[in-house]
C-alpha cells in the first residue's frame, strides 16, 4: 500500500518516508521567514510549557503585524529553524509546528517552480 500524498492542483506526490534520509533539507537552507499564526503561537508556547510573551521573545521575531520564527545563522551561510534540533536533524516542536511546516512541500509556489522542490526534497515523487 502506497503511503503517497498526494494533493490536487499539483503534479508530484510527496512520500513521508523521504524524511529519514532527508536531513531537514526543508528545515536548513536560505533565510526566509517561518510563518506561525497567533492560534499556534499559543499551541506551541504550551507545548513549550512558556508564557506567549516568551515564547515571542525567545523564539519569535515580528515582522509588521505578523511573527515569524528565529533562524539561526550556521557555519555554511546557511540558515536553520530555530527548533530544528542539529544533532538529532529533527523538528524539536513537530507536534506543534506551525501550518507552513505542516503543509510543505505543497506551496503554491512549487506549482510553478518545480525544479526547486525536486532540488531540495528527496521525498518527492513523479506521478
Amino acid at each position: 500500500m502506497s503511503n503517497l500524498i498526494i494533493k490536487e492542483g499539483f503534479d508530484f506526490a510527496f512520500d513521508p518516508k523521504g524524511c529519514e534520509s532527508c536531513k531537514g533539507n526543508c528545515c536548513i537552507g536560505e533565510s526566509g521567514y517561518i510563518w506561525i499564526s497567533t492560534n499556534e503561537i499559543q499551541i506551541l508556547a504550551l507545548q513549550l510549557n512558556l508564557s506567549v510573551e516568551e515564547l515571542k521573545n525567545k523564539y519569535l521575531n515580528k515582522i509588521g503585524y505578523k511573527y515569524s520564527i528565529k533562524e539561526v545563522k550556521l557555519a555554511s551561510n546557511n540558515f536553520a529553524c530555530c527548533f530544528f534540533n542539529l544533532e538529532e536533524k529533527k523538528c524539536s516542536i513537530y507536534e506543534a509546528r506551525p501550518s507552513q511546516c505542516r503543509t510543505f512541500p505543497f506551496w503554491d509556489y512549487f506549482k510553478e517552480n518545480k525544479e526547486e522542490v525536486y532540488k531540495e526534497c528527496p521525498a518527492i515523487k513523479n506521478l
